[in-house]
């Protein structure tokens, strides 16, 4: 089973460091030229209360092959934004 991962550290306090996982990638061959992947995007952070959190969404990417570059043609995402998913959660109380 291949995973990868890669933690996204911030330089600024109000925003979470974040590791990124990709689990399951299934890549389809559609010819020398072009490729499809889906995988499953795993993302985890701590709250702003500090306790931990994850977001998973569902990523298909298409890619093509031009004058010997891979370029990312398409890409669709099922499943909450981490931008959305970070806002949604508690804000810390006060004491």
């Amino acid at each position: 089973r291949f995973t990868r991962s890669d933690t996204v550290l911030s330089t600024k306090p109000n925003k979470p460091t974040i590791n990124c996982t990709m689990l399951t990638p299934v890549v389809h061959a559609l010819g020398d030229d072009s490729a499809c992947i889906a995988y499953v995007r795993l993302l985890q952070f701590l709250d702003r209360n500090g306790q931990p959190q994850s977001v998973r969404t569902e990523e298909t990417r298409v890619w093509h092959k031009k004058d010997s570059r891979w370029l990312c043609v398409h890409f669709h995402r099922s499943g909450m934004s981490v931008a959305t998913a970070i806002k949604a959660f508690p804000q810390p109380t006060s004491m």
